[in-house]
Formats: structure tokens, C-alpha cells, sequence
């Protein structure tokens, strides 16, 4: 892996120059544009500190992007994180969330050099567009305090929200106003102006230029900057204890499964828009470097993030190099504009979140499941979110996952058997007579005989009309399993027991092999039964019986 990474860097840089290296530097100043506001409001939103956020965007931006698995990634906090973190730092602290990062991290990278990039092909994309869909509803949710002004107890969203029952709900109106400002930018912002500068950039600098001059002095504010890499609040191992250790094992699990699937399914949808080949599995430890470095600063976890990803292919990015000059851009903003962030209301990046929350969910994917009205994917897609906004993306994710395969289990087990008598009369060739074979029947089987299929497949079998010979044409049935094998010797068996014979056609590899191991090659005849199509077997039956 570490050869075929410096070879695929030597080809990545092949012909470097300075128009390149001008593209790179102005593709890494459009993404820092839609990354500062974004960093600052995903690391309020976390829990931990919008510093936090821009430490996690800086370091990612560099050590995740040298080492990832595509020239275009940009990794840095992202809400779908936050959303995990708010409810480990209200039980743990930011101590918590430290270790759980590295931790995380450390799954990340032995997932990475155990090759398990491919596995993120088995959840099903109404799963991933289901817990989308569900850490959008939380963000929203989690950001209801900071666009009203108002306050809620709980340790997570829903927590939140049901206390306004008990604690009220009286809205700040210069909150209101400040994040109804921010939204109405990013949704009229013209999407020509947006790809050289965001409108979640104009609307924050607006509310805190409009806040300024009015003097609205009733308002949360972010608070100082650090005009450091190395943050006050991070990770602190003698802070550790061994109950904190074991609650955050299933945490841990939960950011480490979040990171590997926000930044693999970036990166393979990044892929295509760029046309570039993905390394899933050098993503992972990448991935897994980053966020074992990131707690020793005070970041937060970080993943791929396609936002940010796409704006930089679209801003014309060649190299990774882009990743690196964004996160240099970000750290000058924080050197420089450190006292201007300071004072951005916390409402304008509840209203940056709040767009960012809605825009997140796959709407157009969304829309084609409800359009086709397919029932599967609907059922997948509300039960993963639900499971999401309820539990956590771990058990969501398990749910979605298990609940997809009880359902292709289900459709696996319909199995279709159709059976038709070949007309004889219309093989006779002149002056001959066809003998010995009176009744010759096809069987069309289609679908999976499984176990849950076996019965099924029986039972339409005896109900069928009786033949002296059977032809069972296989093509339509990809596969097998003992007990549909043992259903097949059964039905060939009895068959020859009544002196009647059984062929087939159209007989796959996976099927072919079982037939051989369960013995119904053997009992039908050996190899002399199987033909390639069912109107050969025809022929040459008629033809032996002329």
C-alpha cells in the first residue's frame, strides 16, 4: 500500500507547474471561504468550541489531505459529527469527546490496513440517505437555543426540546432576527456569486457587521479566538478513568462508523465528479491518522466532507495541495480575524446550520423513492431515520442494515415455477412417429431457491401436471443453497422412482457446484442430463425416443 501510495503521488504531481500550483491556491482560497463559517459552527454545535472547530478544519486540512486516499478530499468537522458529540460532551465532557476521537481514530486506521474500505458497499443507500436524513432533524434540533436565544436542559436533542415544556419557551428577538438575517442570505445568495464566495460567509459577516452597528448587546456571541494551533482544552490522558473508558466504547464505535462512511461515500461520489480514481482503504487510515492527532490540539473528530469536496473540484483543484492551502488560508483567518470571529452571534451560525441541515438531506434521492413509490426503500429510509433522531447512528445503522436484509431475505424466498407441456405433434418429421415419449413437460424456475424458497418450490412441483420427462429450466434462478439443493435431489429422486426421468438447462456454476456436492447430478444421470438451453434438451430427447 505504501509503494502504490508514493507511485500514485509521483503521477499526481507529473508535470507540475505554475498555472497548477496557481489553480491549487485559488481553489484552497474558495474552499477556505466555505469552510470558515462551517468550521466555526459545526465546533459551537458540537459542544466543544468554534476554535475547536477551526483547529479540526486546519489539521485535517493538512494531515488528512497529504495522506488520503484522493488528490480531492478535504476533511474537516462536520455536522453529521456534531450531532454524535453534543451528547458525549453533555455526559463526558470534552474530555470525552478527546478520547473518543482517538480511540476512533485508532479503529479507523486498523479498518484502513485491514482492507475493510469495500464494506461500506453493503448499507443500502435508503439507509444512508434514512440517517442523513435523521442527523439533519438533530442539528436542526440542537440549534433551536442559539437561533431563538432560549434555554433547554437534556442530554440530547429531543431531551432538549421536551424541557421547553417545563422550563418555557420565551424566543430573543434579536436572535431571531440575527439568524432570520443569515437565512434569508443563503437562500436568495445567487448560486453564480456562491461558487466564488459562499453565502454562509456573507450572511455571518452581515449579522455581525448589523448586530455591531446597532449595538445589540443581548446577544451570545462565540467569545475569544485562540491565536494558537495548540488549544487550552484537549486531550489530557491522566483526566481518564476506567468508567469513562468502558461508557464510551459504544461512542467510539459510533464516530468511528460516522467517519468511515461520510468520508468513503465522499469520496466515491467525488470520484466520479472528477473522474479520478479511490483509494477506500488509504482514505481509512488517513482518516485514522488525522483523528489520533487531532484530540492532542483540542480538535474534535473529522471526516471527508463533500461540501467542501466538491467546491474544490468545482473551484478547478488539481492536488491535494488545495486541502493543504485551504487549511494555511483558515489558520491566517484565524491569526488575523481572530477578533472579528470573536464577536459573530451565535444565532447567525445557528442560521448557517440550520440551511447547512436542511440542504444535507438527498433530496432528489428522497423525491425518486416517493415518486416510484417504491415500499422498500421508503420503509428503509423513515425507519433509519427515526432510529437516528431516537437513538444513535450505530444502532440506526444496524437497524437499517438488518432491516434490508430480513427484506431481500423475504423477496429471495418468492420463488416462480411455471410449467408447460411440449406439443409433440409439431416435432413429428414426415412419416415418423414419436415413441416412448408421450407427456414431456419444461418447469421455468425463477428467483433464489433458498431455504425460505424450498417449500415453495415443492409444493408447486407436486400441485404441477405429471410428465415423463421433466426439463427444469434453471436459467432465471442465480443461485442455491442445501436446503434448496435437497428439495431438487428430493423431486429428481421420487421422479426416478416412478420411472421417470429429469434434465436441465441452463444450469449456472454456483448451482451446477451444489448439484454435484448434494447428489442430484448423480441421481438425474450425471452429465448427460444438463443441456445449455431447454429447446436443445427438446431435440435431443425427441430425438433419442424417434
Amino acid at each position: 500500500m505504501r509503494s502504490s501510495f508514493f507511485q500514485d503521488l509521483k503521477q499526481e504531481f507529473q508535470g507540475y507547474n505554475a498555472a497548477r500550483l496557481g489553480r491549487d491556491l485559488m481553489a484552497g482560497l474558495t474552499v477556505c471561504a466555505v469552510a470558515l463559517p462551517l468550521a466555526l459552527a459545526f465546533g459551537v454545535s458540537s459542544g466543544a468550541s468554534a476554535a475547536a472547530g477551526l483547529v479540526t478544519a486546519i489539521l485535517a486540512g493538512i494531515v488528512i489531505g497529504l495522506l488520503g486516499g484522493a488528490s480531492y478530499q478535504i476533511s474537516g468537522p462536520t455536522g453529521a459529527m456534531s450531532a454524535v458529540l453534543i451528547s458525549i460532551v453533555a455526559q463526558y465532557g470534552l474530555q470525552g469527546v478527546f478520547f473518543a476521537c482517538f480511540a476512533a481514530g485508532a479503529v479507523l486506521l486498523a479498518a484502513g490496513l485491514l482492507r475493510l474500505g469495500g464494506l461500506i458497499s453493503f448499507i443500502p443507500m435508503p439507509v444512508v440517505m434514512g440517517f442523513t436524513s435523521g442527523i439533519a432533524l438533530i442539528i436542526a434540533l440542537g440549534q433551536v437555543d442559539n437561533f431563538f436565544g432560549t434555554v433547554s436542559e437534556g442530554p440530547n436533542a429531543l431531551a432538549k426540546l421536551a424541557s421547553y415544556g417545563r422550563l418555557g419557551f420565551h424566543p430573543n428577538v434579536q436572535a431571531v432576527a440575527m439568524g432570520l438575517l443569515v437565512v434569508a442570505v443563503m437562500l436568495l445568495w445567487p448560486k453564480k456569486w456562491g461558487a466564488k464566495v459562499p453565502g454562509s460567509l456573507v450572511g455571518i459577516i452581515l449579522a455581525t457587521v448589523v448586530s455591531t452597528v446597532l449595538g445589540l448587546e443581548d446577544l451570545a456571541t462565540v467569545g475569544d479566538i485562540p491565536r494558537t494551533l495548540l488549544l487550552e482544552d484537549r486531550l489530557s490522558l491522566s483526566g481518564l478513568s476506567l468508567d469513562m473508558v468502558s461508557g464510551l466504547i459504544s461512542p467510539i464505535v459510533t464516530i468511528a462508523a460516522l467517519a468511515m462512511i461520510e468520508s468513503l461515500l465522499c469520496g466515491a461520489s467525488a470520484s466520479r465528479m472528477k473522474g479520478e480514481t479511490f483509494h477506500a482503504d488509504r482514505e481509512l487510515i488517513a482518516q485514522g491518522v488525522g483523528n489520533m492527532l487531532l484530540p492532542f490540539f483540542g480538535g474534535v473528530p473529522a471526516t471527508a466532507a463533500i461540501a467542501r469536496t466538491s467546491v474544490a473540484i468545482k473551484s478547478g483543484e488539481e492536488t491535494r495541495l488545495t486541502s493543504v492551502f485551504h487549511s494555511l488560508f483558515l489558520l491566517a483567518s484565524m491569526f488575523l480575524l481572530g477578533g472579528v470571529m470573536a464577536r459573530l452571534p451565535l444565532a447567525a451560525l445557528a442560521g448557517v446550520l440550520m440551511v447547512t441541515a436542511w440542504r444535507m438531506n438527498e433530496w432528489s434521492g428522497i423525491r425518486y423513492l416517493f415518486r416510484n413509490r417504491f415500499k422498500s426503500g421508503i420503509s428503509q429510509y423513515l425507519l433509519t431515520m427515526a432510529a437516528t433522531v431516537v437513538f444513535d447512528l450505530t444502532v440506526a445503522i444496524l437497524i437499517g442494515v438488518v432491516y434490508s436484509a430480513l427484506l431481500y431475505m423475504a423477496k429471495s424466498s418468492r420463488i416462480q415455477v411455471s410449467i408447460s407441456a411440449v406439443e409433440l405433434e409439431k416435432l413429428r418429421r414426415s412419416g415418423e412417429a414419436l415413441t416412448g415419449l408421450e407427456r414431456l413437460g419444461v418447469a421455468y424456475i425463477t428467483g433464489s431457491l433458498s431455504f425460505g424458497a424450498a417449500a415453495e418450490f415443492t409444493a408447486a412441483m407436486a400441485q404441477g401436471p405429471d410428465f415423463d420427462c421433466l426439463i427444469l429450466s434453471l436459467r432465471g434462478m442465480a443461485s442455491i443453497d442445501v436446503s434448496g439443493a435437497q428439495a431438487v435431489l428430493e423431486l429428481v429422486e421420487n421422479r426416478k422412482a416412478r420411472g421417470q426421468s429429469t434434465v436441465f438447462c441452463g444450469v449456472c456454476d454456483g448451482v451446477r457446484s451444489y448439484f454435484d456436492r448434494a447428489g442430484v447430478t448423480e441421481a438425474a444421470g450425471g452429465d448427460k442430463a444438463f443441456y445449455w438451453s431447454a429447446d436443445r434438451a427438446i431435440l435431443d430427447l425427441a430425438a433419442v425416443r424417434t
